[in-house]
């Protein structure tokens, strides 16, 4: 399983209000999990920010 996230673990307060909820969450999810981390940048953001600006 894949999951996707632009936001880091410490913003999924904003995401997940409850506190054992949110905890419960990242706690299954991270268990033996290899935790990739490759930015909070959005390639297709930043790709449709640039044909905007051509315009």
């Amino acid at each position: 399983m894949a999951i996707a996230s632009n936001a880091p673990f410490s913003e999924w307060k904003q995401t997940f209000a409850d506190p054992r909820l949110r905890t419960a969450i990242v706690d299954r999810v991270t268990f033996n999990a290899y935790i990739v981390e490759t930015g909070t940048g959005s390639y297709r953001f930043a790709q449709s920010q640039k044909k905007q600006r051509r315009r």
